[in-house]
């Protein structure tokens, strides 16, 4: 067998890498952003300046008081709405959200924050309410503007069909035996029916007085891992008092749903922010 010379040149053992574009349209496997479902397509550079010079402006402002904060709020909206490529996308009647930022520890059972609260003003939406109730309490729940009522038939329905078409779900004590097989569908869809939340009925209460509040605008609200509490409190076409009733009614809410355990700052911090906009910092 020939030995094989030190002076002789070798052959590269494995190809040149391959083209990972030519590979990507191969295989139909495309990096462009938009033609990724669920990506939105790039945003223009004139937008992007626009953008930061209104977030550059919130942020020099500070904080701000209710009222001016409401009105900034409006201001930022309608910028955005005439800024090039904005009208569709901001034309819409935006949610007006409240975010709160709590000094709790959210490990601690005893200063988790979560219950219901009625706003004198509503949300700006209709509310799909459903009731799990029997007997007499579905006639009121129905006079009362209940979405949908019923027993164990809307709970198989829920079971077997998957049915989570409401924003509300409501149950009398005497069917919380039976609704808590639903733990699992509504609990992660934050649906289910729980005492803390406002949302079962005790024995002996007026089924159609619950129902006519949360159709109304009850809204309800639970802190999330972080320690923020989030809530839609009205629309952006809501007149600036309006809009400071609800968002008030909020805050007093949260504020006296203060755990005894906390220590320290309560209310970290209070932003004012509508459905596309930035966040505008409050002071109340």
């Amino acid at each position: 067998m020939a030995k094989k010379s030190d002076n002789q040149p070798v052959a590269a053992s494995a190809p040149a890498a391959p083209n990972a574009a030519a590979d990507a349209a191969l295989d139909g496997s495309s990096k462009k952003r938009s033609h990724q479902p669920g990506h939105p397509p790039r945003i223009g550079r004139k937008l992007r300046l626009e953008r930061a010079a209104l977030r550059e402006r919130i942020s020099k402002e500070g904080a701000q008081p209710l009222r001016k904060a409401i009105a900034s709020l409006k201001s930022v909206m309608k910028a955005m709405q005439s800024a090039r490529r904005t009208g569709k996308r901001t034309g819409f009647n935006q949610t007006v959200e409240v975010h709160m930022n709590l000094g709790i520890d959210t490990t601690q059972a005893d200063q988790m924050i979560r219950g219901s609260v009625g706003l004198p003003h509503g949300v700006g939406k209709s509310v799909r309410v459903l009731v799990f109730c029997q007997g007499e309490n579905m006639v009121s729940a129905k006079k009362a503007g209940a979405d949908f009522t019923g027993a164990e038939d809307l709970i198989k329905k829920i079971q077997d069909e998957g049915f989570t078409d409401f924003d509300v779900a409501l149950a009398t004590q005497d069917m919380m035996a039976k609704v808590i097989r639903l733990g699992k569908i509504l609990g992660p869809r934050g649906l289910m029916p729980t005492p803390k939340a406002g949302t079962v009925i005790p024995t002996g209460s007026d089924v159609g007085s619950a129902v006519k509040e949360f159709k109304a605008g009850k809204v309800e609200y639970r802190a999330d891992k972080g320690g923020n509490v989030h809530a839609g409190v009205g629309k952006m076409d809501f007149d600036d008092e309006k809009l400071a009733e609800n968002i008030t009614t909020f805050v007093e809410q949260i504020r006296g749903a203060k755990p005894t355990g906390v220590k320290g700052n309560y209310i970290q911090s209070i932003t004012l922010a509508g459905t596309m906009t930035p966040g505008i910092t409050v002071s109340m």
